[in-house]
């Protein structure tokens, strides 16, 4: 577990799940261990690992299922299923959650027109590279983080 890690009431972290530093994970969320359980046959040896990178938020009743990475300040709506990996700076949401958008650094909605490949958060100020499946975070002088 990072630091600056918040963790709200009812989440239970299992063996195989990282948390990154600043990661937010809202209440009742809940992570998986194993893909297919059964309690009459142990799966501790098959645990996947899960990662939550640097950032990322995790609203409240989401459930994570084993063997993902959520991007670094991806954010992943309220009572969502994460079943695949998301991408950096993702906005993902629903069941099973998909990305719908991007958000900044800051947390702020990304409102990027069609073919746009430079964002300049309003709020922050933060500006970003803009691919076809990827957002990079840039800096003054172009050294991303």
């Amino acid at each position: 577990m990072g630091q600056r890690v918040k963790i709200k009431n009812n989440v239970s972290i299992y063996e195989g799940v990282i948390l990154e530093d600043d990661v937010f994970i809202g209440p009742s969320v809940v992570f998986t261990n194993v893909l297919n359980p059964r309690s009459h046959w142990p799966r501790k040896s098959e645990f996947l690992q899960t990662i939550v990178k640097t950032g990322a938020t995790i609203g409240a009743n989401a459930t994570v299922v084993c063997g993902v990475t959520i991007g670094r300040y991806a954010m992943i709506g309220a009572g969502s299923v994460v079943t695949k990996n998301i991408p950096d700076f993702a906005l993902a949401y629903g069941v099973p959650a998909k990305q719908r958008g991007w958000v900044c650094y800051c947390g702020e909605l990304m409102k990027l027109a069609k073919g746009e490949s430079y964002y300049n958060c309003h709020l922050c100020k933060s500006a970003y590279q803009v691919g076809n499946n990827y957002l990079r975070k840039i800096e003054v002088g172009g050294h991303g983080i």
